[in-house]
This record gives C-alpha cells, sequence and structure tokens, in this order.
C-alpha cells in the first residue's frame, strides 16, 4: 500500500519541473511528522531531551563568507557593490558548477520544500528548496513562511536554491576561486547553488541576501534586524549582527514578537520575511531566556549542540562550536503576532557588542547621529558565528549586515533616514557587551540590566532622566535609570584604571574615523561625518 509520504512525494513535480536529469523518490512539502520519520530513517538526526530533534552540522558550523559569489552578468553587475564581501564569479564558472550540482542531484531522492518570504502578499518572494537531506527541509520549512493549502495548489518559484551540500568543487583552483565550498547566486537566472557545506544558515542568509538586492530596488527598506510591537501597536526595531542580543531581547513576555531577525519597511510599516526564529543556543537557561528555552520542544531543530547519551542537551558545552543554534516556527513563541507585520515603528535601537568596553550600556541619538552608527555598525564578531573565528574581534558591518547587502550600504541608508523622518522615529544605541574593561578584563553586560535599559527605552521612562554627553563619542547618556547601576551608565566611572579607558575610547573612536572615510564621496552631501565621534 502506498504511504502517506510517498502519495505526497508523488504529487505535481518531476525530473523536469525541477530542472533535473531524473529522480528518484521526491519528497515535496513534507508535514513535520512526515519529515521527523524521514530524518530518522536516514539517521541523520537524534532526538532531544526536550522533544526537538538535534543535526550536526560537521566541521561546518557557520557561514563560509568567503566562498559566497554573484554571477558577474548585466543588469544585476552594474547594481552590486563589488569587493569582498560581494565577489565576482564569471559565468562559464557557474554554468560549470551549475552542470555538476544538477548531475550531482539528478537520480536521487530528494525533499522539495516549497514557501515564502516576506509576509507582506504584495512583495513576498516565492523560493523553493531542492536539498538531499530531510533535516535541511526541517530547517528551510520552520524557517520560511509556510503557505497553505490553496497556496502550494499551483506554487509556482520566483527563485530556487539547489543544495547539493555533500558535493565539493575539485577545480577551485582552477575556477580562481577560495575553497572547494561554492555558495553562488545568479540573479538573472533565479537560482543559488550550494556545495560543500552542511551549514543551514547558508540557505536563510541566502534569500535574505536576495531581498536584500530586490526590495530597494522598489523604495522598501530591507532591514537586519528583530521587531516587536507593544499593547498600544507601538513597534520597536532590533539592529544588531549575530550574537549581539536581536532575537534574545525582541523575545519579550510584554510585547508581541513580529519577527526575530529579517524584516522590511514599506508604505504600510514594518513586515517580517520569514516564518521562523533562529536563536543562539549556547548558554541558553529557562531562567535568563525562557520563551527561547520553552520553544524548544517538537518540531524545533537544535544545530551542533552537546548532548549525552539519554539526549539531554548541555546548553553551556561550546565543544563543537559556540555558534550552536535552534531553529524554531515563530508559533513557538506564545506571546507572537500571528501577522508577522505591524505599523511604522516607534523606536529604533541599535545594538552592538563592544568589544573595547568604552561605550555606554545605552545612549539616546540624534537623527543625525543615527545615521552615523548605522552606517558604522560597530560590533565584535562573537566567537563561531563564522569559520575560523575563535576569539571576539572588533569589526565594521554596515548596516549591522554587511555580509548580506549586494547594494552599496548607503543606498539603505538612506532609505533609513526618509522613513524616520518621515515618521518622527526616535534612535538609541545599546552596549550588550564588555563593561569596566575591554575583553579579558571587563564583564560582559547581564541581561537584566540590558533589558532594564530597553525597558526604559520602550516605556518611555527614558524621556524623564537627566543626560551627560560622554567624550569622544559624544553620546547622550542617562545619568540615572531604573534597574541599572548608575556606574555602569557612564563607561568611564566602570573602570578602574582611568588612564587606560581615555586611550582606549580615543582608539576606538580613531577607527569609527578610519572606518567613515570610505562612506565620504566626493559631491555627495550624504556625509554624516561629523555626527561622529571625535579624537583628542
Amino acid at each position: 500500500m502506498e504511504t502517506a509520504v510517498e502519495a505526497k512525494a508523488a504529487k505535481g513535480l518531476n525530473a523536469q519541473t525541477l530542472g533535473l536529469k531524473s529522480v528518484g523518490t521526491i519528497y515535496q512539502n513534507l508535514s513535520y511528522d512526515e519529515l521527523f520519520a524521514q530524518e530518522q530513517k536516514n539517521g541523520e538526526v537524534e532526538l532531544s531531551n526536550l522533544g526537538s530533534m538535534m543535526v550536526d552540522t560537521g566541521k561546518f558550523t557557520g557561514r563560509s563568507p568567503k566562498d559566497k559569489y554573484f554571477v558577474h552578468q548585466k543588469p544585476s553587475s552594474d547594481n552590486i557593490a563589488w569587493g569582498k564581501i560581494n565577489q565576482p564569479m564569471a559565468p562559464e564558472v557557474f554554468d560549470e558548477l551549475y552542470a555538476e550540482t544538477i548531475d550531482y542531484l539528478s537520480g536521487k531522492d530528494l525533499y522539495v520544500t516549497d514557501g515564502f518570504c516576506g509576509s507582506n502578499e504584495k512583495t513576498r518572494k516565492s523560493v523553493r528548496f531542492v536539498t538531499e537531506f530531510a533535516w535541511q527541509s526541517h530547517f528551510v520549512k520552520n524557517m520560511f513562511i509556510r503557505p497553505g493549502a490553496d497556496a502550494l495548489d499551483g506554487f509556482a518559484p520566483e527563485f530556487t536554491v539547489y543544495n547539493a551540500s555533500n558535493l565539493t568543487n575539485a577545480n577551485w583552483e582552477r575556477h580562481g576561486l577560495n575553497s572547494e565550498v561554492f555558495v553562488v547566486f545568479n540573479i538573472e537566472k533565479n537560482v543559488a547553488i550550494i556545495g560543500g557545506t552542511w551549514y543551514g544558515g547558508e540557505m536563510k542568509k541566502g534569500i535574505f541576501t536576495m531581498m536584500n538586492y530586490w526590495l530597494p530596488m522598489q523604495g522598501i527598506l530591507s532591514m537586519h534586524c528583530s521587531a516587536n510591537v507593544g499593547k498600544d501597536d507601538d513597534v520597536a526595531l532590533f539592529f544588531g549582527l549575530s550574537g549581539t542580543g536581536k532575537t534574545t531581547l525582541s523575545t519579550d513576555p510584554h510585547r508581541k514578537l513580529i519577527g526575530d531577525d529579517e524584516h522590511g519597511w514599506d508604505d504600510d510599516g514594518i513586515f517580517n520575511f520569514e516564518g521562523g526564529c533562529y536563536a543562539k543556543c549556547i548558554n541558553l537557561s529557562s531562567e535568563n531566556e525562557p520563551e527561547i528555552y520553552n520553544a524548544i520542544k517538537r518540531d524545533a531543530l537544535l544545530e551542533n549542540v552537546v548532548a549525552d547519551d539519554g539526549g539531554v542537551v548541555d546548553f553551556d558545552s561550546d565543544a563543537k562550536t559556540e555558534n550552536t543554534r535552534v531553529s524554531y516556527p515563530i508559533d513557538h513563541i506564545e506571546n507572537h503576532d500571528p501577522s508577522l507585520k505591524g505599523g511604522h515603528p516607534q523606536n529604533i535601537i541599535f545594538l552592538t557588542c563592544d568589544a573595547f568596553g568604552v561605550l555606554p550600556p545605552v545612549s539616546k541619538l540624534t537623527k543625525e547621529q543615527a545615521m552615523y552608527y548605522f552606517l558604522s555598525g560597530y560590533t565584535a564578531k562573537v566567537a563561531g558565528t563564522e569559520r575560523g573565528v575563535t576569539e571576539p574581534q572588533a569589526t565594521f558591518s554596515s548596516c549591522f549586515g554587511e555580509a548580506f547587502l549586494p547594494l552599496h550600504p548607503t543606498a539603505y541608508a538612506k532609505l533609513l533616514g526618509e522613513k524616520m523622518e518621515k515618521h518622527g522615529v526616535n534612535a538609541y544605541l545599546v552596549n550588550t557587551g564588555w563593561v569596566g574593561g575591554g575583553y579579558g578584563v571587563g564583564s560582559r553586560m547581564s541581561i537584566k540590566a540590558t533589558r532594564a535599559c530597553i525597558n526604559a527605552i520602550l516605556d518611555g521612562s527614558i524621556n524623564d532622566v537627566e543626560f551627560d554627553e560622554t567624550r569622544w563619542f559624544r553620546l547622550h547618556i542617562p545619568k540615572t535609570l531604573p534597574g541599572v547601576d548608575t556606574n555602569l551608565l557612564n563607561p568611564r566611572n566602570a573602570w578602574t584604571d582611568k588612564e587606560a579607558f581615555d586611550n582606549t575610547a580615543n582608539r576606538l573612536a580613531g577607527m569609527f574615523v578610519e572606518n567613515f572615510k570610505k562612506y565620504i564621496v566626493a559631491g555627495d552631501d550624504f556625509d554624516f561625518t561629523k555626527f561622529g565621534p571625535k579624537l583628542g
């Protein structure tokens, strides 16, 4: 008798519609129960004590940014900001790798998952993922918006991702590439190919990168941020790179979660790109992050966590990587907004992880300062988020997401400035990094203290206190704030060695100044240099 999985697999797709030469069994848009059955039958996963599946992605526990490419061809080549982030690949090299990918996937049993990116039906993109492993299908089912039965009937993908993770490029040196790994986007052909890496985040961030290409062309701001909404429909955005607290701080029992990572801002307001969350798990506890901890249950998928033979997870262990992760459908967060949308934001919060320990826990920014710090995107790259990073490193990432921006950063900054001006949005800089000294000397800001800063912003009480101005960065900082040690509010006060603080602050200010020079173009009035730090 034909099983339910086989019945679903047989419907609608064949080798020709998938662009393959031949196929084995096609498992199309499986339910979670069916995916669990496939994952366990194939030996791809283990079951955790929390009821979720666990997968190990081998040595690839983070993205491989040096192996990401765009095909260099018109018209997209005229729009892309080429460089270390957006590396070109010759069309003939892509054609060779594409043919190898199709050959590799042809004849195999495959998992096909269809989903939407974007909760606004006017601008959403329909994306198809073709993968060799059930857990990869599980991952994208968690992360993208799951179409209803009517939407799946006749689903027409506007973009297709072929994930041949076990295929490596033996000719990478001849092709002039970085390694045997490849993650390549062909904008004109609306296709991406992945080979040599098992890391699931390549699929998620790959489509985010494409949204960052498509939407600004329509005057819509695409953002690497989380978003939530209060009981009075007040929307807040949280910008920041991985590890700065976007997911943790936007997941609030008193506010509905719109989304934890990727959003658009159009004339209607804010909308989530995704249908799930992708949270860091290192040092996760039910006490500090109960909403995320409780989201780890059946249908969730843990990546690279350490567990004993009984499936009991040790969230404090970084034996495999510090970049342990969990993906789960957003409805695992009890207090989420099912529409995945909100109005125009009242507050924008830039989260930074300051490894030098000289930025204040919270600062109120002018609109001009907001533009400066948005473009600067200062943070510390947290260990494990990318391959080869074992210690936090100070870095500047334009718009708090430079790794995912195909266009020049000022394209996104100009859109942000226009929308902030039009809707009267407040902006703040919040340091979730070190206080009392730099990394190795000071201590990391507690989640409790950071939440007190966030709460003061969201309930407006931060506007009722007196402010000081810091010396080098000219940031407006509160003199007092409920729930935060007064000595921490002015970072210099938290350092025992004041001279060391002054030297470090001056050094970091110089790094900001030097970094911002790349945004200064002769004859362009889009220059916010004077709103950044000063030296001396």
